[in-house]
């Protein structure tokens, strides 16, 4: 499941920015900061804690859109793993998928051990700390164990992980293919938004392959 996302990202990156945007540049020699994406991310999933003491804090965390930001955290996270991989590694998504996996703290997290604290204000400390580990550039392993820490607070699993990359990864594929960066991309679809009609699919067909769900996303498009 680790090397499919890092390959789909991948695929993604190359499609989306152009061949070699490892370098820090998109092919319209626009600078890319994968770390600048990660944090601000972050900053959308504390804003779904009701940290602000001048407003209602009794108030729940939204779950649910913490669990979408820490996937869509992932994506920038991979992002950054793999320009790092192809700057100081080996380049090959395999290995980097190796280590990753070797560490204690993936292990952990696919075996579905540990738990978010109960305490909200130590949970946005656990972003916090993520957060932190990015600005003292640490190194790949390093980083990734602390956002496995993050997909926690969401209740996020390796396989619900997966599956919801997979997902947002397709959804962003289709919206380039259609027009995303031009401004003529349908976010709307039949009154529902883009999201919804991924996911709609997914939980239709939970185990359903890349290729196969952007067709269902095509079929789905107002107007094919």
């Amino acid at each position: 499941m680790l090397e499919t996302m890092l390959r789909l990202q991948q695929r993604l990156n190359d499609e989306t920015n152009g061949e070699g945007w490892e370098a820090g540049l998109t092919r319209q020699g626009k600078r890319i900061d994968w770390r600048r994406c990660i944090w601000l991310e972050a900053a959308e999933l504390v804003e779904s804690y009701p940290w602000k003491h001048w407003k209602n804090i009794a108030a729940e965390p939204d779950y649910d859109n913490i669990r979408i930001e820490a996937v869509d955290i992932w994506h920038f996270v991979m992002s950054e793993a793999l320009r790092l991989n192809r700057i100081e590694g080996d380049g090959e998504i395999a290995s980097l998928a190796e280590r990753i996996a070797t560490t204690p703290e993936y292990r952990s997290f696919a075996e579905g051990e540990g738990e978010r604290p109960d305490d909200l204000y130590e949970q946005i400390a656990v972003v916090e700390s993520f957060v932190a580990a990015l600005f003292r550039r640490e190194p790949i392993e390093e980083l990734t164990a602390r956002f496995f820490d993050v997909a926690r607070l969401g209740a996020l699993d390796l396989p619900t992980l997966y599956r919801l990359y997979i997902g947002k990864n397709i959804l962003n594929r289709f919206r380039q293919d259609h027009g995303y960066k031009e401004g003529s991309y349908l976010k709307e679809w039949n009154g529902r938004e883009d999201n919804v009609v991924m996911q709609e699919i997914l939980e239709a067909e939970p185990g359903i392959e890349p290729d196969a769900l952007y067709r269902a996303l095509e079929e789905a498009y107002p107007g094919t």
